[in-house]
Order: C-alpha cells, then sequence, then structure tokens
C-alpha cells in the first residue's frame, strides 16, 4: 500500500512532477547533505528553488541491534517520515515559524514499512545557530541581536513544552536564523519528537534544555544563559526549584561527552 501527499501550493510547475510520487523522489539525484542508518537527505534544485529531500528506508543496515531495533519499529508504531510531517504540521498550527512542507508518504508491503520520503522547502537566506558559533559569526557577539534570538528560542522551546511535546534533538544545528535586521528563528529537523505525560515529559524537557546549553555554554556569558532560562520559565527570579532544574540541565550529559 502507497500513500502520497503533494502540498497543493505545488501541484503545479516543475517541482509537481519531481515530487509527483515515490518513485520519482526516490530516482531523484542531487546534492548529498546527510545520512545516517535509515535515512537520506538530498538537496535538489528545481526553477530557482530549493528542496531538502529526505528519504527513509526500511532496512537498516550496520549494526545487528539497530537492524533489531529498526525491524520492530517496521511493525509498530509511527513511522519516523510520518512523525516529522506531523510535528512539522503541529509546528505551524502553534505558530512556530519552520520550514514548508511540499510532500510525503511512505510505502507499506504486506503491513510492514518499506519506504517513505519528505521533501521541505529550503528556508533561504538563512544559517543554522551551530554553523554561526563554528565560523565565528560576529552576530553572536552582538548583544541586542543575539537577546532577540535568544528570547524567540526561549518561545519556542516553551510553547513545546507548554503543549506536553518534546523535541527529543534540541540542538542548535535545529534552529535556523535569518539575515533580517530583526531576526526570525525558524525550528526545523523533528522526526523524534513526540507527547510525553508525568515523569516521562519532565525528563524529556530537562534533556531539550541540556541539549540547547551544550553549545551554549561555549558561546554564551552565564548572565546570558541564565537570562534565556528565566525567559523560558516566564519568570523575573530562580526559584529553589528552577535551582535544581537547572543542576539537572547542567549535568545531563556529564560523563557521555
Amino acid at each position: 500500500m502507497n500513500y502520497w501527499f503533494l502540498n497543493p501550493d505545488f501541484a503545479h510547475g516543475p517541482a509537481a512532477t519531481l515530487f509527483a510520487g515515490l518513485e520519482q523522489v526516490f530516482s531523484l539525484e542531487g546534492e548529498p547533505i546527510t545520512h545516517d542508518l535509515i535515512s537520506r537527505v538530498l538537496r535538489v534544485s528545481v526553477d530557482g528553488r530549493r528542496y531538502y529531500v529526505k528519504r527513509y528506508t526500511g532496512s537498516g543496515k550496520g549494526k545487528s541491534a539497530v537492524r533489531r531495533w529498526f525491524g520492530l519499529r517496521r511493525w509498530f508504531g509511527l513511522q519516523r517520515v510520518r512523525a516529522e510531517w506531523q510535528n512539522l504540521q503541529a509546528f505551524r498550527a502553534w505558530g512556530i515559524p519552520t520550514a514548508t512542507l511540499v510532500a510525503y508518504g511512505l510505502e507499506r508491503r504486506l503491513g510492514r514499512f518499506t519506504r517513505g520520503a519528505l521533501i521541505t522547502e529550503e528556508i533561504r537566506d538563512t544559517l543554522n545557530l551551530a554553523e554561526m558559533a563554528h565560523a565565528g559569526d560576529p552576530r553572536l557577539r552582538d548583544r541586542q541581536w543575539l537577546a532577540q534570538v535568544l528570547r524567540q528560542v526561549a518561545t519556542i522551546t516553551r510553547t513545546l513544552h507548554d503543549a506536553g511535546f518534546a523535541h527529543n534533538d534540541l540542538k542548535w544545528r535545529n534552529l535556523l536564523v535569518d539575515g533580517a535586521a530583526v531576526p526570525t528563528v525558524y525550528l526545523i529537523d523533528c522526526p523524534s519528537g513526540g507527547f510525553y505525560r508525568g515523569a516521562v515529559l519532565g525528563y524529556r524537557i530537562i534533556k531539550d534544555l541540556a541539549c540547547l546549553d551544550k553549545l551554549a555554554k561555549t558561546q554564551l556569558s552565564r548572565s546570558q544563559r541564565l537570562r534565556f532560562y528565566l525567559d523560558y520559565a516566564q519568570q523575573q527570579r530562580l526559584t529553589a526549584t528552577d535551582r535544581q532544574r537547572i543542576r539537572r540541565i547542567v549535568g545531563f550529559f556529564a560523563g557521555r561527552d
């Protein structure tokens, strides 16, 4: 059984032909961007616009433990391609700037996931925060610019968590910033995010905040990190509970790096 959805805004023109279905998408050639055991990302250009094509397969190659994990995932649960599509739709519904979804779909055989794909349009004139940090971008030393960006990141993160949602890979590389005088932050790439409750949600929230802080601690001052947390918590000063949470955030990756 095949399922394929094409955004009606892209139903005409070259993109409609290029992304007409799974067969066409899996035959595409483009610039390789990244890959892992179960997915590959290409960048393709058509009619002056660029798109990111993420292709998933149901037969992970690598360590046997990974193959066993993905074998279970093929039979049960929501495939990552569908989860990412739904998560990006949720971001838009919550007012979080994100990439435009162009198409997605998946293929099943005898009820088992075999392959899938998701296409997003490139957000033009943006860099991710990790790129900026590694390149020593001078904007990260502009206190006014940086304060605008960090407030948006805090608001995005709080919006996710207030909805009971954890990103699970909330790193600087998944936050894009455009070149406008008043910058806009975009949240992208969320195949493993999901909804949680209770103690599990609490743990996932700590993980999200720790992921953000992992690079922040090398780029931001202590006062900037504190200001980010207060903006996230929507508070003017720390409480005893906040201090306890911050200790958990700072120590989350201790011994794992």
